[in-house]
């Protein structure tokens, strides 16, 4: 607070310092960032001071008793200073703390247009939010299983009180896709959880894969698929 008292009366905490202020980003050189308007203030030691025509109002929210940039604007600031790897845990710490999820961040990215980061987060948030419709989920997940050597699964049938997404009664298999790779509400996750201990306490095997997974990853998704058939084939078996 004092680092923005600092600066000026309509200056916020930013970039790395509102990340940090956040949860999900860490100040990495010890200086504090600010901005404010463009307009000419004082620079006091210790501080990196941004002065920007683009700050808007409505990009300002307050934590802790602290002026700060909010989520997106932070999100979109912090974007040009970390590689890719550190940008996607930014995201996913922010959804986690449940601070935006995936999809509100990309469509808020809507109000910065051709500002610096709007294009990484864009590239990120791709995979983040990707959701393939029923038809597309069900055409590339059975591509899938067959390059896995499996036999086709039954597809929306109920058990234990829900309907599945693929099913194989020879092994007791049960696999559930979700639509978001991150985020899930907590009633979400509430009610997957229970449809997972339905399934295990009935004596099957629930396992998951997200719509972004059967698309981007499926050498991952067939290995875990042989893995876990041939894993159940030899209980059988004995």
């Amino acid at each position: 607070m004092a680092a923005v008292l600092a600066v000026g009366l309509d200056a916020a905490l930013s970039h790395a310092s509102a990340a940090a202020l956040w949860g999900f980003g860490e100040e990495t050189d010890g200086r504090i960032d600010v901005s404010v308007d463009a307009a000419s203030y004082g620079r006091p030691p210790g501080l990196r001071v941004h002065r920007r025509r683009t700050l808007r109002a409505d990009d300002i929210a307050v934590r802790d008793g602290i002026p700060v940039t909010g989520i997106v604007r932070t999100l979109v600031d912090v974007a040009p200073l970390l590689d890719r790897r550190s940008l996607e845990r930014a995201v996913n710490e922010a959804d986690r703390l449940d601070l935006i999820d995936p999809q509100a961040l990309a469509e808020s990215l809507d109000d910065f247009t051709a500002q610096r980061g709007v294009g990484r987060l864009r590239e990120i948030l791709g995979r983040h939010t990707f959701r393939l419709t029923d038809s597309e989920l069900e055409r590339r997940f059975l591509r899938l299983v067959d390059a896995a050597g499996l036999p086709i699964p039954v597809t929306g049938k109920r058990l234990n009180g829900f309907k599945v997404d693929f099913y194989w009664p020879h092994l007791g298999l049960v696999v559930e896709t979700d639509g978001l790779r991150y985020h899930r509400t907590p009633a979400q996750q509430a009610r997957d959880r229970r449809r997972d201990q339905a399934h295990t306490a009935a004596g099957m095997t629930p396992l998951r894969f997200t719509h972004e997974q059967v698309r981007f990853e499926a050498r991952y998704v067939r290995e875990t698929l042989r893995a876990v058939t041939s894993r159940l084939e030899e209980g059988w078996s004995s």
